[in-house]
């Protein structure tokens, strides 16, 4: 289990960043946002920019009101694909834990929530490697429990 937030505003995002950088994989997990509220989310093959604050830029797979299960592109252009809100809200738990898994095979994203998929294309500006991290999103107060966390390299 990793649990992340603050008690108090935070002025910007931080991630907890993994220290190897991965290319193929599949990543999958239950995730709540305590009493359904914050923002969050995991970067796939991105990047440190901002160390003293561990700042990421690259894709995130969103989770957050309205936003869930999206592909956005954090310091990296912005939203690459917003998933079917009606589709992927129907299924959604807002104060529970959802199941959530990606895979990330050469240039294609799949994104599913609660075996919902709100993306499932290629993306030709996807890096083709790099870390993976865990956001709290800035304001706050909020937290987020990520648990149950099942990782496989696919690279291999």
């Amino acid at each position: 289990t990793v649990v992340g937030g603050s008690t108090e505003k935070i002025p910007f995002n931080t991630f907890l960043c993994s220290k190897h950088k991965y290319k193929d994989f599949e990543l999958s997990f239950q995730v709540r946002l305590k009493d359904g509220a914050g923002n969050s989310g995991i970067q796939v093959r991105s990047e440190i920019f901002d160390m003293p604050k561990f700042a990421v830029k690259g894709p995130q797979c969103d989770i957050g009101a309205g936003y869930w299960g999206s592909l956005y592109g954090e310091h990296f252009g912005g939203m690459m694909k917003k998933a079917p809100e009606d589709k992927v809200g129907a299924k959604l738990m807002a104060k529970d834990f959802n199941e959530y898994s990606i895979r990330v095979v050469g240039k294609k994203v799949t994104i599913t929530v609660n075996g919902v998929a709100a993306v499932d294309e290629e993306f030709e500006k996807l890096p083709d490697t790099g870390i993976i991290a865990f956001q709290v999103h800035a304001g706050g107060p909020m937290e987020v429990t990520f648990k149950d966390i099942m990782f496989k390299d696919l690279s291999k």
